[in-house]
């Protein structure tokens, strides 16, 4: 058995394996040519004191002849001719479901409104270049989802709903590195993780599944409150059940539910602006020092405070990022960030919301019932786009100014490709936003001092934190309580919030798919 070591290092020593291999040989007092296998089972950076930052690492040292542990290995079963599930997406739920049916024996159909994630690349450089926006293919509709080329980030609180850890390990069989599984806060990256999607996907095919590109689904063939498939590009496609696996931002499938009479549900959301930093502002912050040095990886943070009661919170930081275009129609302006593998870049973005609560839009109730949130969702993404009426261009303001109130002349440097116009900001957004986000940047200047600062840029809007609409399942079949066979899965169902808890759930629901059917029989 290998022997379990708890590591307390220094930045160099954690990144140096001679030195870590020396360090644990004297703990467990053996010389260091005895050890055959290191193994890291976990790794955090700790910051906070100022005496110095230290790396805990949890180790297995392999003595000897001891074998080193295999690698992580899936063998995934031929289902071509196996019984038949829709599934609508390919985001992590939807492909974490794919997969997972094929374990439980069934054939998953994806069925994705976007491209592949090659030819959704040309999609999403036309929007950088301020051209059209593809409603079908950007940042937010496609393979892989809208964490494939505005996220990549795998760190999630959602662990008890599922097999976490198995989520990283399907991402690491098809080629993620092996840090994912150790590190505290785990990430792909951006630049790395198309080639693990179109791994996915050539499992996916390989085992018999199918995966059929730019199919929008326009309607739901649904008999006697039970789906039998849906309706894309004209063709009915059907199967024992569908899994609804859309992701937040697709609009049309929730007013196709509504028009269709299948019961939804409003819930809070929230929705702010997206801040931006230099990189070595933060670092100098979390870290105490002028300069992290080449030991440490760019600073991060997770800010949260309660103002006048509504919470106001950090989400999606990354560190040595880029803030991106995330809108999915013309007359939007709608902001999000990612990080390459490095986080190389010299800024650092996070976005900074507040919540919405349900008597927030009740105005809007009358008119558009239980879609309301949605429709406020998308008030605030066109009242963004009016401040500027220029393609992709971004209404932005000094975070400085934006606290004290008064218009920036000026804007600084932004990672954000397309562009971005001073606005006042102070004044567009709606009041209660802005005065909460105001009162938020007050709070988190207290607990990281420099943070307002005029170096420091605010772009509009951060609106696609998570679905303003869920679509109501059964606690423990995970169906739809109204129609038999739909099992509504991830962010778009209002189930998840992020890449992992997506996969997770996409995996729960695929395995509540196998056991409804293996009853229904």
């Amino acid at each position: 058995m290998p022997v379990e070591l708890s590591l307390i290092l220094s930045p160099k020593e954690s990144a140096t394996p001679a030195l870590y291999r020396a360090i644990a040989a004297k703990k467990i007092g053996i010389p260091d040519s005895r050890i055959s296998f290191i193994r890291i089972v976990r790794r955090s950076v700790d910051a906070r004191s100022r005496s110095g930052i230290k790396v805990n690492m949890g180790i297995q040292v392999y003595v000897d002849t001891e074998q080193a542990p295999p690698e992580i290995h899936f063998d995934y079963p031929s289902v071509e001719r196996k019984t038949p599930v829709v599934i609508i997406g390919s985001g992590p739920a939807g492909l974490f479901a794919a997969l997972r049916l094929i374990e439980r024996g069934m054939k998953p159909i994806i069925l994705e409104r976007g491209k592949d994630v090659s030819t959704r690349k040309r999609d999403i450089a036309q929007i950088n270049r301020n051209g059209a926006v593809n409603p079908d293919s950007n940042y937010s509709f496609g393979e892989g989802g809208a964490g494939t080329y505005s996220d990549g980030k795998l760190f999630t609180r959602s662990k008890k709903r599922g097999d976490y850890r198995k989520a990283l390990e399907v991402f690491r069989f098809h080629g993620a590195d092996e840090s994912i599984l150790y590190d505290a806060h785990p990430h792909i990256g951006t630049d790395r993780l198309p080639r693990i999607i179109a791994a996915m996907r050539k499992t996916i095919i390989d085992c018999g599944g199918e995966i059929i590109f730019e199919s929008k689904v326009t309607d739901f063939i649904i008999k006697d409150e039970k789906v039998k498939g849906v309706v894309s590009n004209g063709n009915n496609i059907e199967g024992v059940a569908v899994i609804l696996a859309t992701g937040h931002s697709a609009r049309d499938i929730y007013e196709i539910l509504h028009r269709q009479g299948v019961a939804l549900e409003e819930k809070p959301f929230a929705m702010g602006v997206r801040v931006e930093h230099p990189q070595a502002l933060i670092d100098s912050i979390q870290y105490h020092m002028p300069e992290r040095g080449e030991y440490l990886p760019a600073a991060a943070y997770t800010l949260v405070s309660q103002i006048n009661g509504r919470g106001v919170y950090s989400f999606c930081m990354c560190p040595g990022g880029f803030i991106v275009p995330a809108m999915t129609a013309e007359g939007e302006s709608v902001v999000n960030g990612m990080s390459p593998s490095g986080r190389n870049s010299i800024f650092a973005n996070s976005g900074i919301v507040t919540e919405i609560r349900l008597s927030d839009f009740a105005h809007l109730k009358p008119k558009y019932g239980i879609l309301a949130g949605m429709h406020y969702q998308q008030y605030l993404e066109r009242l963004a786009y009016d401040q500027v009426q220029s393609h992709q261009t971004a209404p932005a303001q000094r975070l400085s100014d934006f606290v004290k109130g008064v218009e920036s002349q000026t804007l600084p440097k932004t990672s954000y490709i397309p562009g971005v116009i001073p606005t006042p900001m102070h004044k567009w957004l709606p009041r209660f936003i802005g005065d909460a986000l105001r009162g938020g940047f007050v709070a988190f200047d207290k607990k990281m001092k420099g943070f307002i600062t005029n170096e420091a840029l605010i772009l509009g809007v951060e609106s696609r934190t998570s679905s303003p609409v869920r679509i109501p399942r059964n606690v423990d079949t995970l169906m739809h309580p109204q129609i038999e066979g739909l099992f509504p899965s991830g962010e778009g169902a209002g189930y998840a919030g992020g890449i992992i808890s997506a996969a997770v759930d996409g995996e729960r629901s695929a395995d509540a798919v196998a056991d409804w059917f293996a009853r229904d029989k």
